[in-house]
């Protein structure tokens, strides 16, 4: 790993890439960067989501930031956004959450956010890169005695989320509606269903129960298949299902149909407007959002303006242009007036808010946006080889082939994956069986000159 950030923090497989090594490295110098204009010890919130890998991690952080003179408040089991709320909640300097999202297990990633509760911009995640030496002794700071960092545990931060959410909905009440949770063996199999519960909701939950070993394992927002056979058999009126650190979250309507984050985004976009409550009736999606919810968003009078993919981005243009809600279809969603970073629960609840005001099935709500046949074909590329999709002769060949087919009647959109080593080519267009076979003549392409 030459380069340790991604898009999403530093990611690897634990204990090969992501080592404890590398964790201890990134303690002392996330803390130092995060923290050196703090006139007193600094104050670290730290948080993990279940993996087995997560306690060794811990443990190298925690020494890390405690070299450093950090005051680590270990929240234990949280999601990644609750992380961002209790930092500023708690008036800390930094949070780091210990994660690989919906990665599968062997992998693990720390994730830093500042004061405010904002991930990293590129050039501070930089500056703590500048400060890791993996080969011997940095010159940071290194206090002794009374002034060396101590780890305290956060009780009652499992509480403090959970109240803060249930602040977002202050007038929902959910008696008599049946929700199923898929929490993914993760961080919110807590939190979640303590929520709904307070809600007056019939819970039902599924794959709450986090081993270290099944976190994301055939369950959660990136296998839907359990949730979707759950809401079927149990006439559930919603699914809801997050990813294994909480900051994400796709449904499933009450005929078992998946509901995406484009159709979700959509739901949430047309009832804030409605309530007068959408600045600039505007929102913020990404490449990959389906043109679907152009002409949507086209039809209801809301402008929708798109980014390049990865939450962060989705972010930074909402705080550019003073808007508050964006997203993106793998289940992210930003609602900025209440927080700033995805937040898997929060979303559920607002939609489910949404529902409950229309006194809509999900369905009836999801089928006001028409999508597009979409495609999308992954092929498996090494990380130093992912960056040839752009300028290698015979890719850039068959793609320009490919979008010539297309016409106006489609896109296609070539990237990269910025935490795994995918290359990902995404096809859309009426003919769903014409955009399949043209995507996987432009994958074949990319795997015979690339893997």
């Amino acid at each position: 790993m030459s380069k340790y950030f991604g898009t999403d923090g530093v990611r690897g497989v634990a204990n090969r890439e992501l080592t404890p090594e590398l964790a201890f490295q990134l303690g002392r110098a996330g803390a130092y960067v995060l923290t050196k204009k703090s006139q007193r010890a600094p104050k670290v919130l730290l948080g993990k989501d279940g993996r087995k890998s997560g306690d060794m991690l811990e443990a190298a952080l925690g020494a890390g930031l405690c070299s450093i003179g950090a005051e680590v408040h270990n929240a234990g089991l949280v999601p990644t956004p609750a992380v961002a709320y209790l930092v500023r909640k708690y008036g800390m300097d930094a949070g780091i959450m210990i994660t690989a999202s919906h990665n599968p297990m062997q992998d693990n990633g720390i994730k830093f956010f500042d004061k405010d509760g904002f991930k990293l911009s590129d050039s501070t995640e930089d500056e703590i890169e500048s400060h890791i030496n993996m080969k011997g002794s940095d010159s940071l700071p290194r206090p002794e005695g009374a002034e060396v960092g101590i780890i305290k545990r956060c009780a009652y931060s499992v509480d403090d989320y959970t109240t803060s959410l249930l602040y977002t909905v202050p007038e929902l009440t959910l008696s008599g509606m049946k929700i199923a949770l898929d929490c993914a063996n993760g961080a919110t199999s807590i939190v979640a269903p303590r929520v709904f519960e307070r809600l007056g909701a019939d819970v039902h939950t599924i794959f709450n129960r986090p081993s270290g070993s099944n976190i994301n394992a055939n369950c959660g927002s990136t296998h839907m298949e359990a949730l979707q056979a759950y809401v079927k058999t149990q006439n559930v009126d919603i699914g809801i299902a997050f990813d294994g650190d909480g900051d994400r979250m796709l449904a499933i309507d009450e005929n078992g149909n998946v509901i995406d984050g484009d159709a979700i985004l959509a739901i949430c976009g047309l009832d804030l407007l409605q309530r007068g409550q959408l600045p600039k009736n505007t929102i913020v999606a990404t490449s990959m959002s389906n043109q679907g919810l152009d002409f949507f968003c086209r039809e209801h009078g809301i402008n929708l303006i798109r980014t390049d993919v990865g939450d962060r981005y989705v972010l930074q243009k909402m705080l550019e242009d003073e808007l508050i809600l964006g997203g993106e279809q793998s289940g992210h969603y930003i609602f900025r007036q209440f927080t700033t970073s995805g937040d898997g629960i929060l979303s559920a609840l607002q939609l489910v808010s949404a529902m409950n005001r229309k006194n809509e099935t999900l369905s009836n709500l999801a089928a006001t946006m028409e999508t597009f046949p979409q495609v999308l074909v992954n092929k498996t590329i090494p990380n130093n080889r992912k960056a040839e999709i752009f300028t290698n002769p015979k890719i850039k060949e068959a793609q320009a082939e490919i979008e010539s087919r297309l016409a106006n009647n489609g896109r296609l959109l070539l990237r990269h994956s910025g935490t795994e080593p995918l290359v990902r080519v995404m096809l859309e267009g009426r003919n769903k069986e014409e955009i399949t076979k043209w995507a996987n003549e432009l994958a074949g392409v990319i795997e015979n000159e690339l893997a």
